[in-house]
């Protein structure tokens, strides 16, 4: 084939190509230029989804709106509270801490200042409620979750700086509990509380599920006494109390009838002589549990 042959062919390509393109551009023009052209591509592309992908509907509308709080937010894990003898407190994930064999040395649960060493230890859920009862008689509240988090050694944040409390007074007792708007929970327990002057008061849960940010009167402290101690009670509980001089006393907790919150309570021991005073307060739920007993110098007796 000659030359000018095979440039002609290629002219009748570039304008057959030209052609197509000018359709294409008139086309593109006719569907800017009429809304209903527009409207029926969309028809017919969504139709061709709808037949492609289209399915049962999964998700459920409905118009009742709720409320979320925060506390729906937070998983209800478990976590180690400790709290040391200064007034620090945190809260730990349990998952920071490993089961271990006989032969191990263990693992540091917290760091404290000079002078200062862990006192209490709770093992609770991010949704339980703590009660704290300080030396002059009153309560006051925390959600879990909102003891401040810290690792395995860190020291904690003082108490006095998350509750609301006087400077002179000091947190004496602590109680983990459920949740405080069950009201089964709240009406098949109680709190039982002693001084270390020998005074015993049993009050219901139910009186202490209302928080308040100021803290409230859970027991009329007299002259002189001070809180010592309080536990939560099912109301068959037995009551323990232990005296600086050595003895004790057990008594059914069922004998110390039910209080209101500004009562002062009833004699739970007789001390006798000025200079003693109770040191300890244990309920028991089981009789045949054995008891241990540790004096200050370290003897121990069960």
């Amino acid at each position: 084939m000659r030359l000018r042959q095979l440039t002609g062919l290629e002219q009748d390509k570039l304008r057959s190509e030209y052609e197509e393109l000018m359709k294409t551009i008139q086309g593109y023009r006719d569907i800017l230029d009429s809304e209903e052209l527009r409207m029926n591509i969309i028809k017919e592309e969504l139709e061709e989804i709808k037949a492609k992908y289209g399915d049962e509907r999964r998700s459920v509308i409905e118009y009742a709106g709720g409320d979320v709080s925060i506390t729906d937010l937070i998983p209800d894990e478990k976590v180690v509270i400790t709290i040391s003898h200064a007034g620090y407190i945190k809260r730990t994930s349990l998952s920071e801490y490993k089961k271990q064999n006989r032969g191990g040395v263990g693992a540091k649960a917290t760091s404290t200042r000079n002078e200062d060493f862990l006192e209490h230890l709770f093992v609770g859920t991010n949704h339980q409620y703590m009660l704290f009862f300080t030396q002059t008689g009153k309560c006051f509240w925390m959600r879990v979750f909102e003891i401040p988090e810290g690792s395995r050694t860190s020291k904690g944040r003082a108490i006095q700086n998350l509750i609301n409390i006087g400077l002179e007074d000091k947190v004496k007792a602590f109680i983990c509990t459920q949740d405080l708007k069950d009201e089964e929970y709240i009406n098949s327990h109680y709190v039982i509380m002693a001084t270390k002057k020998g005074q015993v008061k049993k009050t219901p849960l139910e009186q202490y599920s209302r928080p308040r940010t100021n803290g409230i009167n859970a027991i009329t402290i007299k002259e002189g006494d001070e809180l010592l101690e309080a536990k939560l009670t099912t109301g068959d509980s037995q009551v323990m109390l232990a005296v600086r001089s050595g003895k004790a006393i057990r008594f059914e907790e069922e004998k110390t009838r039910s209080m209101g919150r500004n009562a002062s309570g009833v004699r739970g021991i007789r001390l006798g002589n000025d200079t003693d005073e109770v040191i300890g307060m244990i309920t028991i739920n089981d009789s045949e549990t054995d008891v241990l007993v540790v004096a200050e110098n370290g003897y121990g007796k069960r």
